[in-house]
């Protein structure tokens, strides 16, 4: 009886550890998506920030004629 208990809490270690791995997998896959997001979002944000500031400029240039 012993034994058969033995060989279920590590039948049930075994599943647990196999659960573990496919989360893990999807949360390095989530990881290098949400990096590659972020990473898209850092350039529109320099694009964005690039084309106010040469607003400005203009805006100032007009101010100043």
């Amino acid at each position: 009886m012993e034994i058969e208990h033995l060989e279920n809490k590590i039948d049930e270690l075994i599943q647990l550890c196999d659960e573990l791995e496919k989360k893990y997998a999807r949360l390095q896959s989530d990881k290098e998506v949400l990096l590659a997001e972020r990473a898209q979002l850092i350039e529109k944000n320099k694009t964005a920030q690039t084309k106010v500031e040469a607003m400005i400029m203009r805006l100032k240039a007009l101010g100043q004629e």
